[in-house]
């Protein structure tokens, strides 16, 4: 695997030095984002020593050094992994030709906007997430979520210098407005709706690095498979940082249950509430909230454009070798539409259901993850009490064959109705929200956590818990 040259001013294991014109051009684009970086990465934390990991090679064994850094001395580089001899596109309209290494005039467009719109969720995640710190319930967190921004920070790196490698003066613009949009902004927002949602919190943040995070996994995961050999290269390695991300997510809302369990049990009416956590039936509404609102991330069940993905060879399904036939063609998905008020079931092109099929492979992980969730539940002896449960991928979606209908938490139609005196007790109110707020206050001291969060199985990197993860004085 190839190590990582961090003598250069933008570490690399892409021999960056030998192509002048590109280097000149990211090293221009550097101080923009540690600009942007400072004004919109972590609030109030910048001066801190923080225990950070940082890429040493590609290779998935033991890539990862440890040690105190600053996030704005963090070496952000570009990383992929090594090219694979003799690979060829595996799916679609060019399967079993030799990849591309540079990109086809064809697909110039299409494949530019693939790679901006993979970019743009990267810096939106710093920002929504940059006044987390204040309210971090231990320094472990503090210090997963700082662990979190600096690899979304790496993130973009890894797509911007696609962007300058491969589409001139076209692909420089588009690195700079990465740079401009700012999520939740009115007048230049993200490009995903998801990425401009307030993450006020850290039932939020946990969920959407559970969610949100876990869309981002299968669709490096599609894009892992392109024929534009660098940027599958690129995806495969940034799948092995995403995983942290996801670990983060899981095993946060996993440690909120365990809390909320426990307090159950100790109060005599069972009102975690009243005993300053979490309780179930608010956790349940925030995982309906950003589950469903993560389904939206991975676009329309029916998209000609995710056809034209496939077929050109740019973006292919979860694990494509796992599939016999990689044309996808004369095959069918059946799909529940709504036809006159009602569900009916229509065949629908495969190729036209490429978003579909990606997003079926993320329910199914999701359905994983909860599965885990439920066994913390039944290891506190609850399983008759609770259960967290996933809604239908039909529930309150704003995107897609569903979008202009009303479903139930099981995916039945309802009427408008039916939604608004229901959908108070299916997704967070603003009073669920404001009692969240109201447990949001620091934890600093070191071994110690937050009333509403129990604490984790294990440090990171074989530290132990009261280990100091964050020098915050």
């Amino acid at each position: 695997m190839a190590s990582i040259d961090y003598s250069q001013r933008i570490p690399n294991n892409v021999d960056l030095s030998s192509n002048r014109r590109l280097q000149r051009a990211l090293e221009k684009w550097q101080p923009r984002f540690l600009d942007w970086w400072q004004e919109m990465g972590p609030e109030g934390f910048q001066a801190k020593d923080v225990y950070l990991r940082t890429a040493i090679n590609t290779d998935k064994g033991g890539w990862a050094h440890f040690d105190y850094v600053r996030m704005p001395d963090y070496r952000w580089g570009i990383f992929l992994n090594d090219r694979e001899q003799d690979r060829t596109v595996g799916f679609g309209d060019h399967a079993g030709e030799p990849v591309w290494q540079e990109v086809p005039g064809e697909y110039r467009n299409m494949l530019r906007r693939v790679i901006v719109t993979q970019a743009d969720t990267e810096p939106a995640s710093v920002e929504q997430q940059r006044y987390l710190g204040a309210t971090a319930p231990s320094l472990y967190d503090l210090r997963n979520l700082f662990q979190v921004n600096v690899e979304e920070g790496r993130h973009l790196w890894a797509m911007v210098y696609l962007l300058h490698g491969y589409f001139g003066r076209d692909g420089r613009n588009e690195a700079d407005e990465l740079l401009d949009r700012r999520a939740g902004n009115e007048d230049k927002p993200r490009i995903l709706d998801a990425f401009n949602q307030r993450c006020p919190d850290w039932l939020t943040f946990f969920c959407f690095t559970t969610f949100t995070d876990r869309d981002g996994k299968y669709q490096l995961g599609a894009l892992a498979e392109s024929g534009f050999d660098p940027l599958a290269r690129t995806c495969r390695f940034m799948l092995t940082e995403e995983a942290h991300h996801l670990f983060v997510g899981e095993t946060g809302i996993g440690r909120i249950i365990q809390r909320s369990c426990d307090l159950y049990k100790e109060d005599p009416n069972g009102d975690v509430r009243a005993q300053g956590g979490i309780d179930m039936a608010t956790i349940q509404r925030f995982v309906n909230y950003w589950y469903s609102y993560s389904l939206d991330l991975f676009g329309s069940e029916v998209s000609s454009n995710a056809a034209d993905f496939f077929a050109s060879g740019l973006k292919g399904r979860w694990k494509e070798e796992s599939y016999d036939d990689h044309s996808a063609l004369n095959q069918v998905h059946r799909l529940a539409v709504m036809r006159e008020g009602r569900l009916v079931d229509e065949e629908v092109p495969l190729r036209n259901a490429m978003n579909e099929l990606l997003r079926g492979e993320y329910r199914k992980d999701c359905e994983k993850v909860v599965s885990r969730w439920n066994r913390v539940i039944r290891k506190a002896g609850l399983a008759d009490t609770f259960e967290i449960k996933l809604p239908s991928t039909r529930f309150h979606r704003r995107q897609g064959v569903y979008a202009d209908a009303h479903f139930d938490l099981d995916g039945n139609p309802i009427s408008e109705a039916e939604w608004n005196e229901q959908a108070p007790g299916w997704l967070p109110s603003e009073a669920d929200r404001d009692y969240v707020a109201s447990l949001m206050s620091p934890v600093y001291e070191p071994g110690k956590m937050a009333n509403w969060i129990a604490a984790p199985r294990r440090g990171i990197n074989g530290m132990p818990s009261d280990y100091v993860y964050v020098r915050t004085h």
